[in-house]
């Protein structure tokens, strides 16, 4: 039995990697053992989705021989919530040299994703990382350089492209349902509990996170551009603080020792949480990480609001807006194509003429454990002098719609199921991802639109690779 989901794990690895066009060394692990994991970066995404689910999901085909961050307190509570008997270390490249993995799975602060994912390579194991792949095109650059030199292969967990809703979207496109698609209109919009999240948090700062442009966008930008099927050429973008940061009427260091409790709207109570004390809290000590700083800040320095519109290699035209302080949570999706126009949304109230609750919206989508709510919801297609179709599409709540379990699942469980819709992420979709976002934040320092191959080595394609 081990053996046999260590080879279906091989030709899996190998099947993403054909999407970059390098396909993986049958041998790449060898078939005789359990695939050896080291995990760097032991924050809420390393320790759930790629930490404890894969501890209990998988058993028979991996096992950690290793955790990596740079905070000892935290890696304590890593292995004991990961439900793992492995050495932590602080120090990486002795966590390389003592364990000798065959895959490093990197969860650590975004613009650090390039260090870990290059000396991976460079030391001969496998690399997924989460997204996005990186923050900045000279970084991107060197992750395209580090994998071409090296044997082994880097994937990017895009799990958006494999919730059933998304899918059917990608269906209906490549069906060509309503002709040649010739622009897009694409809104997301978060609400003030989520989105006021990420100003708390390290992705406040742009020499952390890149901005949301990087770190949130990059989710939509590679649904846009599996969508699409083509390449974005051209980004012209604004944005700006307008909302946090230090717009805010008053601040304080964190939420806990903020004498504006009472009056601040955004007030958020990290001592309810167990979980975050111990991960977080607890070992503040150690690296002085805040997770509850507060939303104002003064050294805020990404945007909380952006648009932009992307030109394709295929000349389709994509009109993107990204709010991080909506009354709610959801996305709306617009394609018109030369024969009609395809729309689709999710949780946006009035649509569904429901409230939903918005402070558990987002708790519910990140959830990695239990049975998920099921749910079903439109698509509407409406071909040119036809009446309208509205095609119900049976989803799930949890774990990003249900995209985390089926990215997970294709790896490890069902190598051989064919992948007609090219749901698989290689190094080339994670780029090309974040180039759109890298590209919006040079076109509003420059006020200029930017092409998407003056970043890079990548140059775009009319159809995707």
């Amino acid at each position: 039995m081990e053996n046999t989901s260590r080879r279906n794990f091989l030709k899996n690895l190998s099947i993403l990697a054909a999407g970059m066009n390098m396909p993986l060394p049958a041998d790449a692990f060898g078939a005789d053992k359990k695939l050896r994991v080291l995990l760097v970066g032991t924050g809420v995404r390393g320790t759930s989705f790629w930490g404890q689910r894969l501890v209990r999901q998988y058993p028979d085909i991996l096992e950690f021989v290793a955790l990596s961050d740079i905070n000892p307190g935290r890696l304590a509570y890593a292995k004991q919530y990961m439900g793992v008997n492995c050495p932590t270390y602080t120090d990486f490249d002795k966590a390389l040299r003592e364990t000798k993995p065959d895959l490093v799975i990197v969860t650590t602060v975004d613009a650090t994703h390039h260090e870990f994912i290059v000396k991976g390579l460079k030391n001969g194991c496998d690399v997924i990382t989460e997204k996005p792949m990186t923050t900045d095109a000279e970084k991107c650059q060197v992750i395209l350089d580090a994998e071409k030199a090296s044997d082994k292969k880097l994937l990017v967990g895009f799990n958006y492209r494999w919730s059933p809703y998304v899918t059917k979207i990608k269906e209906l496109l490549a069906a060509n349902s309503v002709g040649k698609i010739t622009s897009v209109d694409f809104n997301w919009y978060l609400n003030i509990h989520h989105g006021s999240s990420y100003f708390r948090r390290w992705h406040g700062l742009v020499n952390k996170g890149g901005s949301l442009w990087v770190h949130k966008a990059s989710h939509h930008f590679d649904l846009l551009n599996w969508w699409i099927d083509s390449d974005p050429e051209e980004v012209f973008a604004y944005g700006a603080l307008e909302h946090y940061g230090k717009n805010g009427p008053f601040r304080g260091k964190s939420c806990r020792s903020c004498p504006h409790k009472n009056e601040c709207k955004y007030y958020w109570d990290i001592t309810k949480s167990n979980h975050d004390m111990k991960m977080y809290v607890e070992n503040e000590q150690y690296d002085g990480y805040v997770r509850d700083g507060c939303v104002y800040r003064e050294e805020i320095d990404i945007f909380d609001k952006m648009s932009a519109q992307i030109k394709y290699a295929n000349d389709v035209v994509v009109n993107y807006s990204l709010t991080t302080y909506s009354p709610y949570e959801g996305w709306k999706i617009a394609f018109n194509g030369s024969e009609g126009r395809i729309e689709a949304w999710l949780d946006i109230p009035f649509m569904k003429n429901e409230q939903l609750d918005q402070a558990a919206l987002h708790a519910a989508e990140m959830n990695q454990g239990g049975k998920s709510d099921v749910i079903s919801e439109p698509v509407v297609v409406h071909r040119n002098f036809e009446d309208l179709k509205i095609i119900q599409v049976t989803s799930e709540r949890a774990g990003h719609g249900g995209g985390d379990r089926r990215l997970q699942d294709k790896l490890f469980k069902n190598p051989n199921a064919p992948d007609p819709l090219k749901h698989a992420a290689g190094i080339r979709d994670g780029a090309m991802a974040i180039l759109i976002g890298i590209a919006a934040r040079k076109s509003i320092r420059t006020n200029q639109p930017v092409k998407i191959g003056s970043l890079t080595s990548l140059k775009p394609s009319v159809k995707r690779l």
